[in-house]
């Protein structure tokens, strides 16, 4: 699946299910396959934490293809009390740390997607 924020391209694996959605980046690395994780969830509030992951990431929580906050340069964390990143919205974008400032991806801007 690709999303597209601010005309960058990322082919994402894409995460439905609940299994799936709390492992999320857990002992994976981006490689030539996917360079980001795209979650579909219930729209409300929701929880993120960085346990057991390889590399850091930038979080982004979108509503309704809008992007409503951004958590940036999120560090793994190997104990059993993680940062949790917590946000309102139906989709989760990980992508690697750097790439918002980078890409100068912000609150407020559009993703657009295709599912």
């Amino acid at each position: 699946m690709e999303v597209i924020v601010n005309n960058n391209k990322y082919d994402v694996k894409c995460v439905l299910t609940q299994k799936d959605i709390s492992n999320g980046m857990m002992g994976k690395k981006f490689d030539n396959n996917f360079d980001g994780m795209f979650f579909i969830m219930d729209d409300g509030e929701h929880n993120f934490w960085m346990k057991n992951c390889i590399t850091p990431l930038d979080i982004i929580f979108i509503n309704d293809n809008v992007i409503t906050k951004i958590f940036e340069n999120c560090e793994p964390c190997r104990s059993e009390e993680c940062k949790r990143y917590t946000a309102n919205g139906n989709y989760v974008l990980e992508i690697p740390a750097g790439d918002c400032s980078k890409y100068k991806i912000k609150e407020g801007d559009t993703v657009n997607f295709t599912l």
